[in-house]
């Protein structure tokens, strides 16, 4: 029933736009003069409001059988008092009597009472709807047709749609149920081809519609009305798209949800980056890191202004998931754009996870790359450097940093480097692990000249490790400079007593 109202409705508003070569009535012109026009710079009568007394029971039930009384004997002045004697102390009459006050006055035909009943029924819908029935609204339809009142007639279905989510529901159901979904995409067409360019994507009724069938739990039958919309060569506006690309990015169908992005750009559309953001997001979740690089793409490409909060995601999706690969690629497909603003932690937290994961040659390429880029290292990027060195025991690694990073060190420590504790202490250990010690002692130096304190047990450990046999008189024949050097070392550390 509902689908035959509607779709009785839209065609009349089309016909009689395409017909008639004035303007179509506005809803207010349609309610003046009528009883619930109102008057401009009237006045409430606060004596009158404040003699209204709430009805009793008695009184209530002597109105409702008037009212009934006054519509057997076709007495429409009379019931219509009865009724808004009702309502304006915020009592309506039964389901049944509403109804027939309703259809009574809408078989009547002429303007005035037609306006009784249009009122009525917004006024029911907004304060109770369930107590409108189908036929009831059916029939006022058919009499708006009757009497070429178009506009009022289409108000009503967007009334019933603004504040009653199921109505879509009835409607999706009403059509499905027999299958027809053509028809249903033609009803959306015609919908969007009457409301404004102005409305709201999520006040549209195609928004409306499609959320029903997501509703229902029918999201592919969604997209088989989609579907049929593009058969048509009928508009699809982003009404349609939005409600489906949340079920999928709900369902974690992420591919799907990517390609309506992509077909939603194609037809000249834009969605806003709260929509990119929630899709990226549910993406990296299902580690579908193909679908979310190509959304953060198709986001670039539609000159979204903010970037950061996918480009958050991605990375920080990535890293949980240890890819480091994908990072790199990512950062480096991104750096240029001014929307992101890639800083040098950034280039850190792929160093980290190459050198975690224990890809050193990665890291190092990394670490050229953001250099070449002019992102300059910072502690933080040298002591993951370090620990992965260590770990793998590539101690001359460690030594090839000493040697670029005692260049960075300004000596009131105010600039370049931060040569704080953490990083001495990473150099000394790896360096005294793989036996530079005139890189210690110049390590040492220069923790001295900056007065970092040094521990020095730590050292004394890691030489008795890795060095325990190791004899001055052996460094002697080989080199004098590294024989000075282990000396002083020793002498340092406190290993020659």
């Amino acid at each position: 029933m509902w689908r035959k109202a509607l779709s009785s409705s839209l065609l009349f508003h089309r016909t009689f736009s395409s017909s008639s070569t004035t303007e179509i009535p506005t809803l207010y012109s349609f309610l003046q003069p009528t009883v619930f026009a109102l008057k401009p710079n009237q006045p409430p009568n606060e004596t009158q409001d404040s003699q209204t007394k709430t009805l009793t029971q008695d009184q209530k039930t002597t109105l409702e059988t008037t009212l009934q009384q006054s519509l057997l004997t076709q007495n429409t002045d009379e019931a219509w008092k009865s009724f808004k004697a009702l309502t304006s102390n915020s009592i309506f009459p039964n389901k049944p009597l509403t109804n027939s006050l309703i259809t009574h006055l809408s078989s009547l035909k002429d303007t005035h009472n037609l306006k009784r009943a249009f009122a009525s029924v917004v006024f029911v819908i907004e304060k109770d709807p369930k107590l409108l029935s189908f036929e009831t609204v059916t029939t006022l339809l058919s009499s708006m047709n009757f009497a070429n009142t178009a506009a009022p007639a289409f108000a009503l279905i967007k009334c019933m749609f603004k504040n009653s989510d199921q109505t879509y529901c009835e409607v999706v159901k009403g059509y499905l149920q027999n299958g027809v979904i053509k028809s249903l995409a033609s009803l959306i067409i015609e919908a969007q081809n009457l409301e404004s360019s102005l409305v709201e994507v999520d006040k549209s009724i195609g928004y409306g519609i499609i959320s029903g069938c997501i509703n229902l739990g029918l999201s592919d039958k969604a997209h088989s009305i989609l579907d049929e919309m593009n058969a048509q060569g009928g508009s699809v506006g982003l009404g349609v798209y939005v409600p489906i690309l949340k079920a999928y990015c709900k369902e974690h169908r992420t591919a799907e949800a990517t390609q309506l992005v992509m077909d939603i750009s194609n037809a000249g559309l834009q969605l806003d980056s709260g929509m990119y953001d929630a899709l990226i997001e549910a993406s990296m979740t299902s580690q579908d890191f193909q679908s979310a690089f190509t959304l953060f793409r198709d986001m670039r490409d539609a000159r979204i202004p903010d970037l950061k909060g996918s480009y958050l995601t991605v990375m920080t999706g990535l890293m949980e998931n240890q890819r480091p690969e994908l990072m790199a690629a990512y950062l480096d497909e991104v750096v240029e754009d001014p929307r992101i603003e890639v800083k040098t932690h950034d280039w850190n937290s792929i160093i980290h996870a190459f050198c975690k994961a224990g890809r050193l040659e990665d890291a190092r390429r990394t670490f050229r790359r953001m250099t070449f880029l002019q992102f300059e290292p910072n502690d933080q990027t040298y002591l993951s450097m370090i620990n992965g060195f260590v770990t793998a025991e590539q101690y001359f690694s460690v030594l090839m940093l000493w040697n670029e990073v005692k260049r960075k060190i300004s000596s009131d420590g105010q600039k370049g480097i931060k040569f704080d504790h953490t990083l001495v202490d990473a150099f000394l250990y790896a360096l005294v692990k793989g036996g530079f010690f005139d890189a210690v002692m110049q390590v040492v130096e220069k923790s001295q000249e900056m007065r970092i304190f040094v521990d020095k047990w730590r050292y004394k450990q890691a030489f008795m490790e890795k060095h325990k046999k190791l004899k001055v008189s052996k460094l002697r024949k080989r080199s004098f400079r590294k024989m000075e050097a282990l000396i002083a070392f020793k002498n340092w550390a406190g290993l020659n007593a």
